[in-house]
């Protein structure tokens, strides 16, 4: 039933040819807080069908994105050797040797089951290097949430001067916390 057309809507159009980055969550605050009320509080609707009044309340289930929009929501960089939440400081990223590009060719194979055919080929992927190790422990929701509350409060809107983080990039891509 909720993914008939009639039960989606859209809830937010951010216009303008640039990325808001960082600054999305500005635009989302009025969204999160109407949604927040409608879950909380509730709003008195009529059911036309019983004719009688109820409490609605209503949730966001989930958001679709491209991987940039992800890194927009969440408050984690998809860009450099950490851009992975999953591998984090585990990446198995690497520099290009003739630029500066970071390539993630077959770093994910750890993933792959153990018993995988191209776990164990020594030709289709990476020449000569076969996958023996298991993937990286996923970090649990209390972990991730203590990451995320070490973070300095971060201005937004446009500040004078650039936003350091200590251990960005090293130890962690956060570059905020999310609204959600």
């Amino acid at each position: 039933m909720c993914m008939k057309p009639e039960s989606i809507f859209l809830s937010l159009i951010i216009q303008g040819p640039q990325s808001l980055g960082k600054n999305i969550d500005v635009m989302l605050r009025p969204l999160i807080d109407e949604l927040k009320e409608l879950w909380y509080n509730g709003v008195k609707t009529y059911d036309s069908f019983r004719h009688e009044h109820f409490i609605m309340r209503a949730a966001l289930m989930w958001t679709i994105t491209d991987f940039p929009g992800y890194g927009m929501l969440s408050g984690w960089s998809t860009h450099g050797r950490l851009s992975c939440l999953y591998c984090q400081e585990n990446s198995k990223a690497f520099h290009l040797p003739n630029g500066r590009k970071i390539s993630f060719f077959d770093c994910h194979q750890q993933f792959l089951p153990p018993n995988h055919l191209f776990r164990r080929s020594r030709n289709d992927l990476k020449k000569g290097h076969v996958e023996n190790l298991s993937p990286p422990e996923r970090l649990s929701g209390d972990d991730m949430h203590r990451q995320i509350q070490q973070l300095p409060d971060i201005l937004f809107g446009k500040p004078s001067q650039r936003q350091v983080i200590e251990g960005f990039g090293h130890w962690y891509n956060w570059v905020k916390r999310s609204t959600f």
